[in-house]
């Protein structure tokens, strides 16, 4: 799930730079208006955790020492997750100031933090009181000023941001608030999504699905829930995004999301995901049966505290830093979901961007709401016509998100020696 934009010509607010990316239809229209809801609703912090599986993303990317990498930063997991292949580079850009203050706080964290024990219970685990101390002995000092204002500043209940790592951050954004709300929805019905984490097997799971879950799309409230755009801005899904999932069919909306919870619950072991974790449980469990990102498992974490120096995090526009880099620059690029927003013009533009940038045998990722890649027609031959679109590759990546939540995964190379 990202934001991003080729419309911003400068550093803006969040609110304004969200605003850039979403506009595309006049203010008092009904889809105007949803657009500016969804951009109001964006204003603040939307992923406490990114939702595209790393795991997925580096198998299709085959990063490597010389890899220099470009992505949009969401909550800033996959950014550091990326660094376990230990690439030349990684540059994370993102619109959304909390975002970036986010990633800006990983980085920090995964360097200075003393050792792995202190990192996995910052951003692993809840109800850590010391978490507190441990940001403003080791972390803060290192962060700059923006970024240290944002964690120390107050939010809309009063206490400090920081104070969210005492408690269960992932329960926070808006993402994390639309995971509440479905738990509080689906407890009116008698239902605990929590059950799906003491299956021991898929045939388990599967059960679990089929007799508890798969019955509330049926209720009539929920039927209605679904076809209400602005109730899925918590997934961060726009107006144009909606469309394309259900196809523009409002009634069809139910069914799709049937289906990605179906692949959440059912396709994977629920004891190597994640994102089902978070799902169902609001967080990554307890060792020993807690999933991981690769950016918290023990394993990585001496790579990842070297790899921080090659990392950074910029509050800028995507076309818009391409545009300030030579050619050649670059040869891994991460798209996220974030073409789903973007008219054609713009998308044409990133694209002239990143084909200027790339160096050959270049990789672009990105993924969509619905399962065809977006790009054919709406780019213009002569540009698309440099780029190898991986069919088989694609399908794959597709099949192994475990985060289940996008129709198709993409993979691109561009042509040449």
């Amino acid at each position: 799930m990202a934001l991003s934009s080729v419309a911003s010509a400068q550093p803006d607010s969040t609110a304004s730079a969200v605003g850039k990316a979403v506009y595309q239809h006049a203010p008092l229209t009904p889809r105007g208006l949803l657009e500016r809801a969804f951009a109001f609703a964006f204003r603040g912090l939307v992923y406490a955790q990114i939702w595209e599986d790393p795991l997925v993303d580096m198998d299709a990317l085959e990063i490597g020492p010389d890899s220099d990498v470009i992505t949009i930063a969401s909550g800033g997991c996959n950014m550091l997750s990326y660094l376990t292949a230990r690439p030349n580079s990684v540059t994370a850009v993102d619109l959304n100031t909390a975002h970036v203050a986010l990633g800006k706080l990983k980085l920090a964290a995964a360097q200075h933090l003393p050792d792995y024990g202190a990192f996995h219970r910052f951003f692993a685990q809840t109800g850590q009181q010391d978490n507190v101390t441990a940001y403003r002995t080791h972390v803060a000092p290192h962060l700059d000023e923006v970024t240290r204002r944002y964690w120390e500043g107050r939010d809309l209940s009063g206490r400090r941001r920081i104070s969210a790592f005492t408690r269960n951050f992932y329960t926070n954004g808006l993402l994390g608030h639309f995971i509440g709300g479905a738990h509080l929805i689906a407890r009116i019905y008698r239902i605990d999504p929590r059950e799906m984490l003491a299956a021991q097997s898929l045939e388990e799971q599967r059960e679990i699905f089929e007799t508890r879950m798969a019955p509330i799309f049926d209720k009539k409230f929920i039927r209605w829930l679904t076809q209400q755009p602005a109730s899925l801005f918590g997934l961060g899904i726009p107006p144009a995004q909606y469309e394309a999932l259900c196809e523009g069919d409002a009634q069809g909306m139910n069914a799709v999301l049937r289906q990605r919870l179906e692949k959440l619950a059912c396709d994977f072991d629920i004891r190597q995901n994640y994102f089902a974790w978070q799902a169902f449980g609001r967080g990554y469990g307890d060792a020993p049966r807690a999933s991981l990102p690769p950016y918290l498992e023990e394993a990585h974490h001496q790579t990842v505290r070297e790899g921080v120096a090659r990392a950074r995090i910029l509050h800028c526009n995507f076309a818009k830093h391409l545009r300030a880099l030579p050619e050649g620059a670059l040869d891994r690029y991460v798209l996220l979901d974030a073409q789903d927003w973007m008219t054609d013009a713009q998308m044409t533009d990133l694209w002239q961007q990143i084909t200027r940038t790339a160096r050959p045998g270049a990789r672009v990722i990105f993924r969509t709401a619905a399962r065809p890649t977006l790009l054919p027609g709406r780019l213009p031959d002569a540009l698309l016509g440099q780029w190898h679109y991986e069919a088989e590759r694609s399908d794959e990546g597709t099949r192994r998100d475990r985060s289940a939540i996008y129709g198709g995964f993409h993979l691109y190379v561009l042509k040449g020696d």
